[in-house]
């Protein structure tokens, strides 16, 4: 699984038919230091995320096996989304200038 904020959605009035239904999102991949990776990247929304969550999502065949019909073209799905991140002795709260001491 990969890093990533929402920061649009995507409007098709017409979609393959294993998509009706589901929102596209764009998609800022991230590191875990919430530092730019990559483009943007378009996905199916599988939770209801919305613009400047910070999310999980999952490329490749993996991304296609969370759409009920698994026979699909997703490349790209939304699997969740961070409400905190543990690294070492940091705790990282669902932004990245928040951050926290944890306590032993």
């Amino acid at each position: 699984m990969k890093f990533g904020k929402i920061i649009g959605n995507v409007v098709s009035t017409v979609k393959v038919e294993s998509f009706e239904g589901s929102r596209l999102l764009l998609i800022q991949p991230l590191d875990e230091n919430y530092e730019t990776v990559a483009l943007p990247i378009v996905g199916i929304d599988t939770i209801k995320a919305g613009v400047g969550d910070f999310i999980y999502y999952e490329i490749s065949r993996e991304a296609s096996r969370v759409i009920e019909n698994t026979m699909n073209p997703c490349d790209v799905a939304v699997m969740g989304i961070i409400d905190k991140k543990y690294v070492a002795e940091k705790q990282v709260i669902s932004k990245p200038h928040a951050v926290q001491k944890v306590k032993k």
